[in-house]
């Protein structure tokens, strides 16, 4: 049974996440030959502001660059 978990930030809808799974589904069935019931996918949203590098947060990154 694969399981793929998929980290991302925030903000993306319910219909992008199901085009995504989808692509991801045929991408396993293509490449371990398991059968589309037994494939489970994970999406985890994380916040901008619960998302760092190094020190910063995403958002405070973006702040610093300017952007919004």
């Amino acid at each position: 049974m694969p399981i793929v978990r998929v980290t991302m930030a925030a903000g993306r809808s319910r219909e992008q996440k199901s085009a995504l799974a989808k692509d991801i589904t045929q991408a396993v069935i293509r490449h371990c030959g398991a059968d589309a019931a037994n494939i489970n996918i994970l999406f985890e949203d994380v916040e901008l502001d619960h998302w760092l590098v190094g020190s910063d947060t995403i958002v405070e990154q973006m702040d610093n660059n300017g952007e919004s």
